[in-house]
């Protein structure tokens, strides 16, 4: 009988469960906290590593049109490839912003089971 291992990882954001110790996820939603790191955190702002980060929040304040629709889903798949290319493969995304809250659709394909997901993430925005 085959061994399986499940690979238990920390939560995203740090919190501590019912029992005082660190929260635990199961990989699905360790990919998807992953995800929502890379797309929500500017570049800057984290310290020792500066480039991380796609920018996203800053481009709902610019005008929109088809250009930077275009331009604004592959910066979003340019960086999630970058830092993710090790666990994730990316096979579509699609960015819209309506009034104050962006929405994010990622279908990808983890890497280590090979089975196709579909990830969405809306941050209202201030």
């Amino acid at each position: 009988m085959p061994v399986t291992a499940e690979i238990v990882t920390a939560d995203f954001p740090f919190l501590l469960d019912v029992r005082g110790r660190t929260a635990e996820t199961d990989p699905d939603d360790h990919v998807r906290d992953l995800l929502y790191q890379v797309l929500f955190t500017s570049p800057g702002e984290r310290v020792n590593r500066p480039e991380f980060g796609c920018g996203l929040k800053q481009l709902v304040f610019m005008p929109s049109g088809d250009a930077l629709a275009t331009v604004t889903q592959q910066l979003v798949q340019g960086a999630l490839h970058r830092w993710l290319e090790t666990v994730i493969s990316i096979e579509r995304v699609e960015v819209s912003a309506v009034d104050s809250t962006l929405t994010v659709s990622v279908v990808y394909a983890r890497l280590d089971i090979g089975e196709r997901q579909q990830a969405v993430f809306e941050q209202a925005l201030p």
